[in-house]
């Protein structure tokens, strides 16, 4: 998608994508790329960004795991 302008959310980042339930456009930090839809209508399914990547999440400042 190519979009140009602010995230309708937080007004600073620029828009990397729009969401697929309610159309707005929205920076890479209030969008998830798993579901296509932005935190608001995440949120509102009862979801979270961070449930629906558990997965493929690593801990904050990690880049490998080590065992």
């Amino acid at each position: 998608m190519s979009v140009s302008g602010l995230c309708e959310f937080c007004m600073q980042n620029e828009v990397v994508d729009g969401c697929d339930r309610c159309g707005r456009l929205v920076c890479e930090r209030h969008y998830d790329k798993k579901t296509g839809f932005c935190t608001d209508c995440l949120k509102e399914m009862g979801q979270s960004p961070e449930e629906n990547d558990t997965q493929h999440r690593k801990p904050d400042d990690v880049d490998t795991y080590r065992f």
